[in-house]
């Protein structure tokens, strides 16, 4: 029983770190993502790709190898599965692409701003005094001690 406890608190240890807890966020949000960018490339990019192509569906494109019978379901190769699959990663990608793009466009501008904000509280600033080294300052006493002796 000892061992089972042990294990349920080192579960519960497990699961409240933040780093877990954060990739459960990122997941479920991924998930949803996920969705609205296939509803993206299903609904609003690929009608527009079927009309350009002359109305081909890939998912209907195949090779038949055996015709089905009563009795002997068919075999095909459906290289259109395969194309249309290849299609939407590489537009779900291209989507993903310009999101982030653009979050990494809003970023630079805000760090470039936040810079330049720097920049100008800093030169606003007085500029401090300059610091003496301590040996420079002992060959000035020197220098004026020899020049009243004179």
């Amino acid at each position: 029983m000892a061992e089972k406890t042990k294990m349920v608190d080192e579960f519960k240890k497990f699961i409240s770190r933040g780093n877990v807890m954060d990739m459960a966020v990122g997941i479920i949000i991924g998930t949803a993502f996920t969705a609205i960018v296939k509803s993206l490339v299903a609904d609003i990019i690929m009608p527009f790709i079927g009309v350009i192509l002359g109305g081909v569906n890939f998912k209907t494109l195949k090779i038949v190898i055996r015709e089905a019978t009563e009795t002997v379901p068919g075999l095909a190769i459906t290289y259109g599965n395969f194309i249309q699959a290849l299609i939407d990663f590489l537009l779900i990608a291209l989507v993903v692409f310009f999101i982030v793009r653009g979050i990494n466009t809003f970023r630079e501008r805000r760090e470039r701003a936040e810079k330049a904000k720097a920049a100008a509280e800093a030169a606003a600033a007085p500029a401090p005094e300059p610091v003496v080294p301590q040996d420079i300052i002992l060959l000035t006493e020197i220098r004026d001690l020899l020049k009243k002796k004179d």
